[in-house]
């Protein structure tokens, strides 16, 4: 029985984190805010907030990814929608490995910064505020919030039939989102 795939233990080699991000890092930082969706001081405002809870130790089997990689690793499934498997590949992280640290980094991010992001107005004035947002910057009068959505692709449920079938071709939930006026969420 074979511990860690061969070609995942040649990572710092060939790996993304290693290579890629060293030259975005270093000579273009306009690629790197498109590669993360996000630019550098943000990102390394996260792993200051986020990083002693996501931070793993080593053990006697194996090192544990850097803080920099569950980051980085998670920062660019949120910006892409990238499957576990296709970022296995890309990073050379092996894809359970992935769908283990990805949900747990996401629900510290979501724990840390739900306060100061997340702010809903509750008194009429804050929400007069917004609707004066979209009169002002878009023209929208009486607005309060702008709305779109997303096709998420799944797998198909068991026993669903073609109830999460849609119209592009594959099996999804809607992801719908409400932003004001800054493309924030309220």
């Amino acid at each position: 029985m074979q511990w860690v795939r061969q070609w995942l233990l040649r990572r710092p080699m060939y790996g993304q984190y290693e290579k890629l991000m060293h030259e975005l890092t270093t000579e273009d930082q306009t690629s790197f805010n498109n590669f993360l969706r996000v630019d550098a001081n943000i990102f390394m405002e996260l792993l200051h907030e986020v990083g002693p809870r996501i931070e793993k130790q080593d053990n006697f089997f194996r090192k544990a990814l850097s803080l920099l990689k569950l980051a980085l690793l998670t920062l660019r499934y949120l910006a892409t929608g990238d499957s576990y498997k296709f970022l296995a590949y890309s990073f050379r992280v092996a894809f359970n490995t992935i769908s283990i640290f990805i949900p747990e980094v996401c629900q510290v991010i979501i724990y840390e910064y739900s306060s100061e992001v997340l702010v809903c107005p509750n008194t009429p004035d804050g929400w007069k505020e917004v609707a004066f947002g979209f009169q002002n910057r878009w023209n929208f009068p009486h607005v309060i919030g702008a709305i779109d959505g997303k096709h998420t692709a799944i797998r198909k449920p068991m026993n669903s039939g073609s109830y999460y079938y849609n119209y592009k071709g594959f099996f999804s939930i809607v992801l719908l989102a409400v932003v004001d006026t800054d493309y924030k969420f309220p």
